[in-house]
């Protein structure tokens, strides 16, 4: 019996691995409303080939790893070294072995839903995870560089388990833990893109609450970072304790009428 166009854009939807005969039967079935779901069928089969792909070379460093009998491997990234306000948020996450999560990746390159549901999922899997936050005042303390280093060795420090080895986004820490420090590692190692998510989620949810604080700011929009919106802001209101007065934007303004 035919299936009928409604009952193939079912099976179509349903199944991502079909055998060659049934592939080849829906490949020659002339109907309009057939050949239009089986052309997005395939389109969807070949994104869906790429996350893949993509998902295993992200995979090649916590692999080279494991074939060494490294097991507790502990991916470390930071976010906001560059915002005028707010801390520098780093994490650390240790994945399981057999952790699968297609489309993860650097966590600017992923959406704000995605970046939720994915926070989720990575949280709730974890061996374990650890988040270091370094303030403002304290990064005008130091300075950005030493307080993302300070922020990634809290974020260790977090761990409910030492890790074996650390992979980190283009740093070194001063630690006795082994570690590899990878450019752009948030978009070649699982390990680091999923720390990537975690930073990124905790700092923005942070900066949407400090929206609510100083709503003149607009911190839920930019997240600190210096838009024009954000340095009219400070012409107009001053600024406030999260602000960063080592930051030249806000350094060079006369800032003898901070508000709070």
């Amino acid at each position: 019996m035919k299936l009928s166009i409604k009952e193939v854009e079912q099976f179509l939807e349903e199944n991502w691995t079909i055998c060659e005969t049934t592939l080849e039967e829906i490949k020659a079935d002339k109907r309009k409303g057939v050949k239009k779901a089986f052309t997005k069928w395939e389109k969807k089969r070949e994104k869906q080939q790429l996350l893949e792909n993509e998902f295993q070379e992200m995979l090649q460093y916590e692999q080279q790893l494991r074939m060494d009998k490294v097991s507790l491997i502990a991916g470390i990234d930071e976010v906001g070294r560059g915002p005028l306000a707010g801390p520098v948020v780093a994490a650390a996450v240790i994945l399981p072995e057999k952790f699968k999560l297609l489309g993860l990746n650097d966590s600017k390159k992923i959406t704000k839903k995605n970046r939720e549901l994915f926070f989720q999922k990575i949280t709730s899997e974890a061996v374990s995870f650890g988040i270091g936050v370094v303030s403002a005042n304290e990064i005008d303390q130091v300075n950005i560089y030493e307080s993302t280093k300070v922020a990634m060795q809290r974020a260790i420090s977090e761990l409910s388990v030492v890790p074996d080895h650390l992979l980190i986004d283009a740093m070194q820490l001063p630690t006795s833990i082994a570690q590899t420090s990878i450019i752009k590692g948030d978009s070649k190692s699982i390990s680091i893109a999923a720390s990537s998510i975690v930073a990124k989620v905790t700092r923005d949810r942070y900066m949407e609450r400090l929206a609510e604080q100083f709503p003149h700011y607009g911190f839920d929009k930019h997240m600190g970072y210096g838009t024009e919106e954000h340095l009219a802001a400070i012409d107009q209101y001053g600024i406030c304790d999260e602000h960063r007065k080592s930051f030249a934007p806000i350094r060079e303004r006369c800032f003898t009428n901070t508000l709070f």
